[in-house]
Parts: structure tokens; C-alpha cells; sequence
């Protein structure tokens, strides 16, 4: 509320709000990071009225184009498909008109409600507000860009959005997600963060369990870390960078990085994730994406395709950064 009334949206007369919301904040800082607790003072009456509502959405329409040019959708679907178990990264990924306009959108609109999350993260989602005309074009052409991996086939199930920041620590966050494929871009400017090396993503090369509930496989850490202890799984991790995707099947276990931004409403880091929909459990669209496209190469306790293989292996294979016309590498690492 403070950035907006530094740029006009909001007067003066949110002032009082403004100072309310920074005395709850101080007063559950002082607890820590994770502290809940009750809104049941004098003075927290006084954000009642505002409190989880949508006060302002940017006004973000439609540009004349969403996905950059820059990148060639053909050559990251073969990759995707070639390559058990699924990874690619995008660099590049929208025009810089639609990369400004978004950012902007997610600077200004009074989305973020959901804070439930650890570590001070904030989540929106499509329902509450995150939502506009830009960002359904950004579905859309990623519908047609894409036909093999999304097209008509996987339709939009969500689209959400976080924020985090300035520190969150790494393996915090690992999850899997109900659907059948992820992309994941980071629309930050890249001056925010302190460690190029650091705060993007961070993928396992094995699929939750079919027989695990969403609750669990999304976010049971207590769970999930012996599990991917006992699949021997390894993990790739894909640095932070603005304008990055990283399109990847949803079933595998991911986190966010580490994260160590620079303190600063505009420097939180933002993540935006387009979400596909599927039937998961039991479901034949599974049933398709586990024979067809990677055959043994999943890591549901069968031995491992090349796709997997060990570091030093001369058979193993590699998940390519697009970007522009050449290619990065990067391998599976053994999970600690």
C-alpha cells in the first residue's frame, strides 16, 4: 500500500491504514519470521476494512505480443520430449513489453493473499485476482506455442504467483503439483539478487507417489526429504535469472533455491507459474506420459534410463538452456 501511494493510486487517506498494517508488522517481526497472531488489537481494527482485499488491479491489457521471438518453441519441445524426465529452461522467455507490463501488474495489484506459506512467502492465485488480460495471452500463446507439450490437450488449470524475500532458505519448499506440466518464469529484475548462482529453481528427477494425497506430495518437507533420500534421487538446479522459464513435468519434486535478495519492496523476487490441467492418480493421461515419453527413465524405484546417469557417465544426457542460438548445459546432481 505504501508503493501505491508513492505513485499516486492510493491518497492520503489510506495514510492511517498504512502506519495500522506497519505496527502489525513490527509488532509480529519482533516474534519471528513464522509468527501468527490473532488481529485482535485496537489498532488492527483499523485494517479491517482493507485487510485481503482487492483495493487495486493494475490495469494490464493484452500486447501485441506476449512470448518472446528469441527462442524457438520446436527445438524445446524436441528437448523436453528427448530427455527424461522432462526439464527445460527458456531464456529470454517474454517480449520486454510484456516482461515490464507484468512486473508492474505484480508490483501493483493487491493480490497476495496467501499467507500460509513459511518463511514470509505470499501466494496468489487465479480466483483471488491474479488474473489479467496479459497474463491470459501469455496462457494462450503458450497453448499454441507448445501444442505437443500443452495444446489443446492440458488447458489452463491455474495460474499463481510469488513473492518472497529477501532471504528464504534453501529445501524448504519441495513439492510436487497436481497437474501435468509447469511452467515456471521469474520476472525480477536481476540487479535484485545478491547471488547469480542462487534463487531459481531446484528439480528431482523422481515423481510422487501415486498413492500420496495432494496435501502430502505438496508439501509434507518431513515426508518428501526421506523419500527422495531413499530413491537416491538427483536433483538439478537452475539459477535465477529475469525472464527465465523453466518448463518442466509437475509430478517431479522441486523448490525454490535459496534466496538472497536485496531488502526492498520492488527487489522481492517473483515467480509466476502457468499450470496445466490433468487427472493425476491412476489416470490414463499419466498412464500415456509414463510409457510413451519416458518409458523406464521415471524414478519410481526402476533403475535409471541415461537420462539419469550418474555424473562422469559418458552415456548420460543433458537438459539444454534455450537462449537465442546456443545452449547451455546442465546435469543431474547427486541429492544431499
Amino acid at each position: 500500500m505504501r508503493h501505491l501511494q508513492g505513485l499516486g493510486v492510493l491518497g492520503t487517506e489510506y495514510g492511517q491504514v498504512i502506519d495500522s498494517y506497519q505496527a502489525a508488522h513490527d509488532r509480529l517481526a519482533a516474534v519471528g519470521p513464522d509468527a501468527r497472531k490473532p488481529l485482535d488489537t485496537e489498532a488492527d481494527a483499523c485494517i479491517a476494512p482493507t485487510y485481503n482485499r482487492l483495493l487495486h488491479i493494475r490495469d494490464t491489457p493484452r500486447v501485441a505480443r506476449a512470448l518472446s521471438g528469441r527462442w524457438d518453441p520446436a527445438a524445446v519441445e524436441e528437448q523436453y520430449l528427448a530427455n527424461a524426465p522432462g526439464v527445460v529452461s527458456v531464456d529470454d522467455f517474454l517480449t520486454e513489453e510484456a516482461l515490464e507490463e507484468l512486473y508492474r501488474f505484480c508490483l501493483e495489484s493487491t493480490v497476495w493473499f496467501g499467507n500460509r506459506y513459511a518463511h514470509g512467502r505470499l501466494g496468489a492465485l487465479m480466483q483471488d485476482g491474479f488474473s489479467c488480460p496479459l497474463l491470459m495471452q501469455i496462457a494462450e500463446e503458450l497453448r499454441d506455442a507448445l501444442p505437443r507439450l500443452i495444446g489443446d490437450r492440458y488447458p489452463l488449470r491455474q495460474m499463481w504467483g510469488f513473492k518472497c524475500g529477501p532471504e528464504v532458505p534453501a529445501d524448504v519448499t519441495t513439492h510436487a503439483d497436481f497437474a501435468a506440466v509447469n511452467v515456471n518464469f521469474w520476472i525480477t529484475p536481476d540487479d535484485a539478487n545478491t547471488d547469480e548462482r542462487s534463487g531459481g529453481l531446484v528439480v528431482h528427477d523422481v515423481d510422487a507417489p501415486l498413492s500420496w494425497g495432494f496435501d502430502t506430495y505438496n508439501g509434507r518437507q518431513d515426508l518428501i526429504r526421506p523419500f527422495l533420500r531413499r530413491r537416491r534421487a538427483r536433483s538439478m538446479t537452475i539459477p535465477y535469472r529475469q525472464n527465465r522459464a523453466v518448463i518442466f513435468d509437475s509430478d517431479l519434486f522441486h523448490a525454490s533455491d535459496e534466496v538472497r535478495f536485496r531488502p526492498g519492496y520492488e527487489n522481492l523476487r517473483i515467480n509466476v507459474t502457468r499450470s496445466t490441467a490433468t487427472a493425476r492418480k491412476g489416470s490414463t493421461t499419466a498412464t500415456r506420459r509414463t510409457s510413451a515419453r519416458r518409458g523406464s527413465g521415471r524414478r519410481g524405484g526402476r533403475r535409471p534410463s541415461h537420462a539419469y546417469a550418474r555424473s562422469g557417465d559418458p552415456g548420460r544426457r543433458h537438459i539444454r538452456l534455450h537462449r537465442n542460438d546456443s545452449s547451455r548445459v546442465v546435469a543431474w546432481q547427486e541429492s544431499g
